[in-house]
């Protein structure tokens, strides 16, 4: 509970701090304090120690995996913070008002990590979208920003619609909407239950743009500015799929059987059209945005498995995942052309960026000693565990392979090309944290028992 109410409250003070401070500086440095000071109140939730006693009985449940699951999201928003602050200056005249929003977002993603009723989780969806909405087309005179936002918003709403008539249909079918008091195992043939549980996926399937749900994903991604996408593309979606496994081990848990072969299908399904559509891209950042479409297949595996690996393994690819891609977007935001040729001989001008590149890539690619080939392996290892599916296993990884043709384009590209410096210029200090990202995603992948240690003790 202090992560959201705290979130909330910084989200208002960043809202004034337009009005007190003159100059971007000061804005930019508070919103990192805040930060700062929010993963602290996190922590120490974490250990039992609360700033704020409200009785939450039958709307929200902080189990110690949503609080870690939570200072993951705060420590990967404090990371994106540092290294691309500054690019939010470059959006708009609204520079306080962007760094409130993502408090009002990160306050929907504690919403729907610990929810246990079904309003807190529509609740917790709205308090994440409309903000986004705003930051998609916060560029207003980029023509392609202000339709990235018209896209984003009607069909959002539509999946907004469909969700709350889910959650109508399953309150008809059970009579309540607390999760953990649902009596699905005597509703097997009811249809109310059956339609509304259908709705929900799809709805949910929408917001981390699982296919076929993920047509909006690569024009909001490429139309959206560069600094807004990477936070979109990680802390957002992830947050979202922890609240999607949460809804579906807890509330239909004793019908996993009924869905669990859907699921299956949608992670091939997403998996096969994110890594195919990606390999034909000849621009990095829409090649990016159908990766995290395929990123989100792999994700799907854990809704699969619904085990105790799937939940760690979740925990992972969210490390993983979210710091290898708000590093590829800080380096992004940067560079003057986002086309593959773009990245050409970049090794000789950047030597320590194109590294970073480097390393960012071939995590995202699953390559051993890496956050992503450990994030990847216990995804994989969780559906064998459950059983029944090894055809998705191997598929999986075929379609690993696959993605590492494109990721490692962007490697050719820097290392073995020549080509004109389109890179723009970088601090000593974003240096030092883009060297301090890849020094995490090494740790993590070699020492992945000290994150588990942190959850467990």
């Amino acid at each position: 509970m202090n992560a959201v109410l705290l979130s909330g409250l910084l989200g208002v003070v960043m809202m004034f701090a337009s009005f007190l401070f003159r100059t971007k500086a000061p804005v930019r440095i508070l919103a990192i304090l805040g930060m700062a000071v929010l993963l602290v109140a996190n922590v120490l939730d974490t250990k039992g120690i609360h700033f704020f006693h409200v009785n939450t009985t039958g709307f929200l449940s902080f189990t110690g995996y949503a609080l870690f699951f939570n200072t993951i999201v705060i420590a990967c928003t404090l990371i994106f913070f540092l290294i691309s602050s500054k690019d939010m200056q470059k959006v708009g005249n609204h520079y306080a008002e962007y760094f409130a929003l993502i408090f009002f977002i990160l306050t929907g993603i504690f919403l729907v990590t610990a929810f246990t009723n079904l309003l807190i989780l529509f609740i917790g969806i709205e308090i994440i979208s409309i903000p986004l909405y705003i930051l998609t087309g916060s560029a207003k005179k980029d023509l392609k920003s202000n339709e990235a936002a018209l896209k984003y918003f009607l069909m959002g709403a539509f999946s907004t619609g469909v969700m709350l008539m889910g959650i109508a249909l399953i309150y008809g079918a059970t009579g309540t909407f607390d999760i953990t008091k649902m009596n699905i195992a005597g509703l097997l043939k009811s249809n109310l239950l059956t339609a509304g549980m259908l709705m929900l996926l799809f709805s949910m399937c929408f917001k981390v743009s699982i296919a076929p749900f993920h047509f909006w994903t690569p024009d909001v991604y490429d139309g959206a500015p560069n600094v807004f996408t990477s936070f979109m593309a990680t802390i957002v979606k992830v947050g979202i799929f922890v609240g999607f496994l949460h809804l579906f081990y807890t509330a239909f848990d004793a019908i996993a059987l009924q869905w669990k072969i859907w699921m299956a299908v949608l992670a091939a399904l997403t998996l096969l059209v994110g890594n195919i559509t990606a390999v034909f891209q000849q621009s990095v950042k829409r090649m990016l945005a159908y990766s995290s479409i395929s990123q989100a297949g792999f994700m799907l595996f854990a809704l699969v498995a619904m085990n105790e690996t799937a939940h760690e393994g979740l925990l992972l690819y969210a490390i993983a995942y979210c710091l290898a891609t708000i590093g590829v977007f800080g380096i992004i935001s940067k560079m003057t052309d986002y086309s593959f040729d773009g990245f050409n001989g970049l090794a000789g001008h950047q030597p320590l960026v194109a590294l970073c590149v480097a390393i960012f890539m071939l995590s995202l690619a699953g390559i051993p000693l890496s956050a992503g080939f450990l994030a990847k392996f216990y995804m994989l290892k969780a559906v064998i565990q459950a059983g029944g599916y090894m055809w998705l296993v191997i598929f999986g990884v075929l379609m690993a392979a696959v993605s590492a043709y494109y990721y490692f384009r962007v490697i050719q590209a820097m290392y073995f090309k020549e080509g004109p410096n389109h890179f723009s210029g970088i601090s000593a200090f974003e240096k030092c944290v883009l060297v301090g990202i890849c020094v995490l995603i090494v740790f993590t992948g070699l020492f992945p028992n000290i994150i588990f240690g942190w959850m467990y003790f």
